[in-house]
């Protein structure tokens, strides 16, 4: 027999157990761990989550809810629900995405002409088991980003890494690199993820420097998967690039390799101004 017991509310647990032999067929050892050690020794190895769910597990040791091997194997489990828990709050943070958005909270009877079931289908995550590209392209205000954020959320609790940018910000980061000798380190954050989201892709003609970030960005990248929103047509982007030899070369590879879906509809931002009652939107502040 073994019992789990704590002498006052932080002063000690104290560890019986009772093997089946010796005098009326049982011998009795107590070990007494003193709290502040116990308390000590777990931050010390970083089991935070055992910490914070020792006291009630000892109280289902004394109430006979768990045996020594059951108490520890609940608090491994503790543990690693902590870790698992921190790891996706971590990743979240550095996704630096602009909303929590989510498929399910988006209106896809806003407009019929929304491509339901090509959208829902991407959260099955396949492309990116693939290591393959996702493009929606469609008029301002359908939902764009939502969607592209909605499959990362997806991406991150399943813990893969992810990037949120918009397309213009992460050239200026890239050019950044060129000024102060750090291109390579900026390249390389940029390319680590299993998931890199551009927002507002091809908005506007590209100058050379910002065609060269671009086509290494997408070089460095090969393998991993990419989350393009872009209000034109994959077949407007070629005039965007000043080099056509380039733009042939990346963006050949780029949409050969892509999902593509094609966004058409209303905009969703005029239910969303100032005043207005909303039920249901899909929270997408940039297209």
């Amino acid at each position: 027999m073994t019992t789990l017991t704590t002498a006052g509310a932080t002063a000690a647990a104290t560890l019986t157990t009772t093997p089946p032999h010796g005098e009326n067929g049982t011998v009795m050892t107590t070990t007494t761990i003193e709290a502040g050690a116990l308390d000590k020794a777990l931050r010390t190895l970083k089991l935070s989550g055992m910490l914070a769910t020792i006291e009630a597990r000892l109280a289902q040791a004394r109430a006979g809810e768990l045996g020594r091997t059951g108490f520890l194997q609940v608090l491994r489990e503790d543990e690693i629900t902590r870790r698992e828990s921190m790891s996706m709050t971590r990743r979240l943070r550095r996704a630096r995405f602009e909303e929590q958005a989510t498929l399910e909270g988006f209106d896809f009877t806003a407009s019929p002409k929304l491509p339901a079931a090509q959208i829902r289908d991407l959260a099955a995550l396949r492309w990116l088991t693939a290591g393959e590209s996702v493009i929606l392209s469609g008029p301002v205000g359908v939902g764009k980003s939502h969607v592209a954020q909605a499959p990362g959320h997806l991406a991150i609790r399943h813990g893969h890494d992810v990037r949120f940018l918009k397309t213009s910000r992460a050239l200026a980061h890239l050019a950044g690199g060129h000024a102060d000798r750090t291109w390579h380190q900026r390249l390389a954050e940029l390319a680590r993820p299993a998931v890199l989201i551009l927002d507002d892709f091809a908005m506007r003609e590209l100058t050379p420097p910002q065609a060269d970030d671009l086509y290494q960005l997408i070089t460095e990248r090969a393998g991993r998967s990419l989350v393009l929103t872009s209000n034109r047509a994959p077949a407007d982007w070629y005039p965007l690039f000043p080099n056509p030899v380039v733009a042939e070369s990346l963006l050949d590879r780029l949409i050969n390799n892509s999902h593509q879906a094609v966004m058409n509809g209303p905009s969703f931002r005029p239910r969303k101004r100032p005043g207005r009652s909303v039920t249901t939107t899909p929270d997408d502040a940039a297209g």
